[in-house]
């Protein structure tokens, strides 16, 4: 086994975690190396193990908060080549701000309907092993819709198709999926890209800039949310 990717899955209900290590497992593509319930097991596992990436939920025990997103953080300070993607049931922002508070990379972001998607959940897993970063379609959808409402946001100034781009790019796709996905050409795609970059302000410099022009949207709804409180009477 190789060539498979070895994997923790950290869920405190038992029926969803073996549901998600069998679908995994029968991938052929992920060697499920540990199962646990918590955190505190999740980064005991970790530091044993040391696999090629994690798949967490974003609530267990014992406060059913937002322990895999503080464990998913941990574990990107202590095994920066350890990958983790983090499932939630929300499509809430907030959740999406504080995962990628201290950056991008190696970093996933889904929705728990994504699971049953074997071919999506063993490309997240791939793409931030290899210190990439994956954000649910969903999540782009919910802060298109709310940011194109908000005359100063960034989107306002994005095209529908470019929109369309940035929402394959949010999924970890290369310009060539992305060319499959919308049924486009190379430089017609290479051309949104970077009117995407420009667009959003996002210079040359960042390794993961397509995560980075996600990543703006969320910096922009946190700032409008500040700005809001400030103002409310």
């Amino acid at each position: 086994m190789a060539d498979t990717l070895r994997v923790v899955i950290a869920e405190d209900n038992y029926l969803v975690r073996e549901g998600v290590r069998r679908l995994l497992e029968d991938s052929g593509q992920i060697e499920v190396v540990a199962c646990v319930g918590d955190a505190s097991e999740l980064l005991d596992a970790v530091r044993r193990l040391t696999p090629s990436a994690v798949l967490t939920d974003i609530r267990m025990p014992p406060s059913h908060h937002m322990e895999g997103i503080e464990a998913a953080r941990a574990i990107r300070t202590e095994h920066p080549k350890i990958g983790v993607v983090v499932l939630s049931q929300h499509t809430d922002e907030s959740y999406a701000r504080a995962l990628f508070k201290d950056g991008s990379a190696g970093l996933g972001y889904l929705l728990k309907d994504r699971v049953g998607d074997l071919e999506d959940l063993v490309r997240a897993l791939t793409e931030v092993a290899s210190g990439g970063s994956v954000v649910d379609p969903l999540i782009i959808d919910t802060l298109v819709a709310r940011q194109q409402t908000r005359a100063s946001s960034p989107l306002v100034s994005l095209t529908p198709r470019e929109l369309d781009v940035l929402r394959e790019m949010a999924q970890g796709k290369t310009n060539a999926g992305i060319e499959q996905a919308l049924f486009l050409s190379e430089s017609t795609v290479e051309k949104h890209v970077n009117a995407i970059f420009t667009k959003l302000g996002i210079s040359a410099a960042p390794v993961h800039r397509r995560v980075v022009a996600v990543l703006a949207f969320l910096e922009n709804a946190a700032h409008d949310s500040i700005d809001g409180a400030r103002t409310r009477p």
